[in-house]
């Protein structure tokens, strides 16, 4: 089965090819059918069509998709253009700002972050319209923990970021002693004055990944 349609589909092959897998995503079809469901179908494995495996530098642990209308489309903390820039993203927007100078973007889509190897990934792929967490028990956490374990079994060094308590409980799945994990409070406007404003997860990366002789990543949305 070639879901992705990268080198993804070699790394989840078994996983593919399960029938707990298949009947899994018959579950998410019900889903579909009966109930408002986001992201758009097309786009529920978005994050891994637009960073292949062999591309991944940086890994961005988001929990589900946004619930409002035309907001998600695959990608962790990512909106789609012409859709207001949610409280959260503002703030990864003024943590750039600070840490790196880069300012703000008229709109809240991350795809250019993804082209450039930064996995925008979230634990849960799915959820109904207006229920935040509705899909948490689904069982997509299992592929998505699946996922985080084939990245830190990757040779090259990769960074993890994991903002808040709930991305935080994935460090167990990735070996520190070859990646780097950052880690600190979430975003949200609850939370961002508790550790996240300042942490300066941009350029810590980028130094990182130069250290290891990988190329930084361009954060620059513009």
């Amino acid at each position: 089965m070639r879901l992705i349609g990268n080198d993804w589909d070699n790394i989840l092959n078994n996983v593919w090819e399960s029938e707990g897998f298949k009947k899994f995503l018959h579950i998410v079809k019900n889903e579909y059918d009966k109930k408002i469901i986001y992201p758009p179908k097309n786009y529920i494995f978005n994050a891994l069509k637009l960073t292949s495996y062999s591309k991944v530098k940086v890994v961005i642990v988001g929990q589900d998709p946004y619930h409002g209308i035309n907001e998600a489309h695959g990608l962790s903390f990512s909106v789609q253009k012409g859709i207001k820039i949610p409280p959260s993203l503002k703030n990864i927007f003024k943590e750039l700002k600070e840490d790196l100078n880069i300012d703000e973007p008229d709109n809240g889509d991350l795809t250019k972050w993804a082209e450039e190897g930064v996995l925008l990934l979230n634990a849960v792929l799915t959820v109904e319209k207006d229920k935040p967490a509705s899909h948490k028990n689904l069982g997509w956490e299992r592929l998505t923990d699946y996922i985080i374990k084939k990245i830190s079994d990757k040779n090259e060094p990769v960074v993890f970021i994991l903002w808040g308590n709930f991305a935080r409980n994935k460090k167990h799945l990735i070996d520190s002693s070859k990646h780097l994990i950052i880690e600190s409070a979430h975003p949200s406007p609850f939370s961002a004055r508790y550790g996240f404003f300042g942490s300066k997860p941009f350029s810590r990366t980028n130094e990182f990944l130069i250290k290891n002789n990988v190329k930084p990543i361009n954060w620059d949305l513009k």
